[in-house]
């Protein structure tokens, strides 16, 4: 299941990959270049669908349109007119060279997406709950890189990473109220000796998650009941930064990566750098949720 290049763009840093199964398009950004791409699988030819200074992740909003989220805040695209309109207050920080990074919506429709230290060594950032109300909320704090999200098949566990600290937090939830409780670690780098750092992420229907290592040239699967690791699958790129399960059957696994912050030397030696890959795993994934507010 080696990946494959799906798109002919190379991204500085390809992010915040999201498969709207209605359109039978997978969304993906370049954050650094700020722009959002529109993925027809088969078709290599991706589709600049808006550029937007910031982007930082993109999902489906159930009116039809786009959420995604800029430097300081989540906003809406209107996918005719190309028009971005802020649909919650902004973030209120006190370091200005903070931005948003990655987000995901719930299975209830909830827009969770966090907030990073753009020099990557400060806990500045926080994790922010979007409501259907359109009321922000802020759920954690201390956070330096926020990043991958995804919740269990069952709904019963959030799973979260926070770059720098080399794990993947677990924790009790609320499908109904949106709550997190129970803070665990599910998976560490550390312990298992795992190259790069866990960026973004995707978990399939056998309850199992899948990260992008930042870093690392490759994708791992684990069992988050006991952290174990279960596989690993080698990526043309260095800098994988996250992955998502699209397709009409949810059999595809899209891993975006980056070219930012590699050298010369590296970028020749790994030219696929920046690109969109595609892999089959052999396991269906959990659907993408759309914004419902």
């Amino acid at each position: 299941m080696s990946p494959e290049v799906a798109s002919s763009v190379r991204a500085e840093l390809g992010e915040g990959p999201s498969w709207d199964a209605k359109k039978e398009i997978l969304y993906w950004v370049d954050i650094k270049k700020g722009l959002i791409y529109a993925h027809r699988p088969g078709n290599p030819s991706d589709e600049i669908v808006a550029s937007a200074q910031g982007v930082s992740c993109v999902v489906p909003w159930s009116n039809g349109g786009l959420a995604l989220t800029l430097q300081h805040g989540f906003y809406s695209l209107d996918l005719l007119s190309k028009k971005l309109q802020p649909i919650s207050d902004q973030v209120d920080t006190k370091v200005e060279t903070s931005r948003f990074n990655d987000g995901k919506c719930d299975p209830a429709g909830r827009f969770w997406a966090g907030t990073m230290d753009a020099t990557e060594k400060n806990p500045t950032g926080s994790l922010y709950l979007l409501g259907k109300d359109r009321k922000l909320k802020k759920v954690l704090s201390q956070v330096t890189i926020s990043n991958g999200l995804g919740w269990s098949p069952d709904n019963r566990a959030m799973y979260y990473i926070d770059t720098p600290t080399r794990k993947v937090r677990a924790f009790d939830y609320s499908l109904q109220t949106g709550e997190i409780y129970n803070e665990r670690t599910a998976v560490d780098f550390a312990v298992s000796e795992q190259k790069g750092d866990p960026d973004g992420m995707a978990v399939d229907v056998e309850g199992m998650i899948w990260v992008a290592h930042w870093g690392g040239a490759r994708l791992t699967r684990w069992n988050p009941s006991n952290g174990n690791l279960l596989e690993t699958l080698p990526v043309p790129a260095d800098q994988v930064t996250s992955c998502c399960f699209a397709g009409r059957n949810l059999d595809e696994l899209y891993i975006t990566s980056a070219r930012d912050g590699l050298d010369e030397k590296t970028l020749a030696s790994k030219p696929l750098a920046g690109s969109l890959f595609i892999a089959r795993p052999g396991v269906k994934g959990l659907p993408t949720h759309s914004y419902v507010g």
